[in-house]
Formats: C-alpha cells, structure tokens, sequence
C-alpha cells in the first residue's frame, strides 16, 4: 500500500486532534412545505324577502363569487352608473351574484328588481366577503352585552 504525502490537517480536524471542543458545522434548518391552504371564493347566502320572477317564483337561495378589479372598474364605463353613481351597486351585483334560486341567468337587470332589503342585505354581504374574506359579523347580545359572532349569509333571519 503506498501512502502520500501527508495532506495539511483541516482547522477542525487540527482542533480535534488536540482534544479542543469542536462543534458540527451550522446547517440550515429544512423548513416543511407550507401547508396550501384554498382560498374561498364563492359565498351561499339567503334573502331576506327574495327575489319574485316574472312568474311569481320567490327565489331566496343565492351564491356570490368574490369581485376582481375588473368587475369593479368595468360598470364605471357604464352609462347608467355615469348618470347616477348609486346605480353602481346594482350593475357590480349583477357581475358577481352567480347563483340565485332558479334564475338562470343573474344580470342587472334582476337586481333591479329586487326588494330594497334585499339589495342592502347584497350589497353588505359584498362588502363583508370582499373586505373581510369571511361571512362573520361580530354583535353583541342587546340583554347581557356578551360579545358573539353570527353568519351573515348562510342562515336565515334570527339563526345563528
């Protein structure tokens, strides 16, 4: 067996050999994968009175995705919102409602002709899913002040 010339020791293996207290080399940690979590956009909601079609039909069970930039900027252009600005949460309601009853087709037009509660109910459940990314509203109870949280969208009146 033929042997080299003897290679330089490293500075740990020189500190070791001469018996000093040598600690392993730092590694990184190996942080796990984040866990993916889904993100919600589409939001049940329920109708204080309901939506009455043409035929009589009450429709009250309804789905609101949430809005994009674009949804929010395109009724701008539109001339009905130009000439009165209120009428822009009609036309964006129209954009974002994807589901009502057995409507089968969800426009502006169908808000239009919505009960003023309704529209009010809408147009905070769009504010609640699209600043807050939930359906929870916190109340307090009117007799013992108790702080609570109640379902803005998927129960109906007075459930929680």
């Amino acid at each position: 067996m033929r042997r080299g010339p003897a290679r330089p020791a490293t500075d740990a293996a020189a500190a070791t050999a001469a018996g000093a207290d040598v600690a392993a080399p730092a590694v990184a940690p190996v942080e796990a994968p984040p866990v993916r979590q889904s993100l919600r956009t589409e939001f049940a909601f329920e109708l204080p009175r309901g939506y009455v079609d043409d035929m009589g039909t009450v429709h009250r069970e309804g789905v609101m995705r949430l809005a994009t930039a674009r949804d929010e900027l395109i009724p701008l252009k539109d001339m009905r919102v130009q000439e009165n600005p209120a009428y822009l949460s009609v036309v964006l309601l129209g954009r974002v409602i994807t589901r009502l009853g057995t409507v089968a087709y969800i426009h502006d037009g169908v808000v239009e002709n919505m009960f003023a509660s309704d529209l009010a109910f809408l147009q905070d459940f769009y504010r609640q899913i699209n600043a807050e990314g939930h359906t929870r509203a916190g109340v307090s109870c009117p007799h013992c002040e108790q702080p609570f949280e109640v379902e803005l969208g998927g129960s109906r009146l007075g459930e929680s």
